[in-house]
């Protein structure tokens, strides 16, 4: 899951445990007739709308990264297999670069690292 898919479910799944825990202060001081039944129960309608909205913006953000990245549907074992042979071949570039096999400036110079001026 991307981080800013979890980031939303986290803040998601925290929104509707408070929601929960405060429905149910609502229905226990309802049962007992305490003063407050009624602001709790007024809360807890606020709080369910905003626990509503934060599992509507866990599958847009999830929505959102799918689009914006796109869904790699290879096998995760696959895709490891990818990176490391794209990590294999970059090594092997650099590698070149570094001993001056790659044909440039570094690879005209005969001699060790003193100029020739």
């Amino acid at each position: 899951m991307p981080d800013a898919v979890r980031t939303a479910a986290v803040r998601a799944v925290l929104i509707m445990s408070l929601t929960i825990i405060q429905a149910m202060v609502a229905f226990l001081s309802t049962l007992t007739g305490s003063w407050l039944a009624f602001p709790m129960v007024l809360s807890s309608v606020a709080s369910t709308v905003v626990a509503t909205w934060a599992v509507l913006d866990v599958w847009v953000t999830r929505q959102v990264w799918n689009q914006r990245n796109g869904v790699v549907s290879v096998p995760s074992s696959t895709a490891r297999q990818i990176r490391r042979e794209r990590r294999r071949s970059r090594r092997a570039v650099r590698a070149a670069e570094r001993d001056g096999t790659s044909g440039g400036i570094r690879g005209r110079r005969s001699t060790g690292g003193l100029s020739r001026a």
